[in-house]
């Protein structure tokens, strides 16, 4: 999978307040979240260390996407994962441009991109693209 990370530091929840912060600034609301381990936790029993996924959506980008190809529904929100590495939190996001590579999307997904990279550069820590 493509994405843009950092690791930086600090608690979980504290990360977790300036990286909403960071993406509003980037035109980014959270419209979903989900605490992966207290659901883990109440559905099957199991502790995990925590985990937290948040729905990023930008109304910008959503409108101008589906315009282009109303399938595009099936790719957002985009997901920020948040978890903990030792006294800091790692924070990632996927690539929207390994996502979306039909060329008509090509700016848009650029565009995604550069702004979703800003607001993990905005946390402090470097900034990187990786496949895993």
């Amino acid at each position: 999978m493509h994405s843009i990370q950092t690791t930086v530091e600090g608690p979980i929840d504290e990360v977790e307040a300036a990286a909403r912060v960071a993406l509003a600034a980037e035109g980014f609301g959270i419209v979903s979240e989900i605490d992966v381990a207290a659901n883990l936790r109440a559905a099957l029993g199991v502790d995990r260390p925590p985990l937290k996924i948040l729905g990023a959506c930008s109304p910008v980008f959503i409108q101008e996407a589906l315009e282009i190809d109303p399938s595009v529904a099936l790719l957002v929100p985009c997901n920020v994962v948040l978890q903990p590495d030792g006294a800091r939190t790692s924070v990632s996001v996927v690539d929207p441009r390994a996502l979306i590579t039909d060329p008509k999307f090509a700016r848009l997904a650029t565009d995604a991109a550069d702004r979703l990279t800003s607001a993990l550069a905005a946390l402090g820590g470097p900034v990187s693209e990786t496949v895993a």
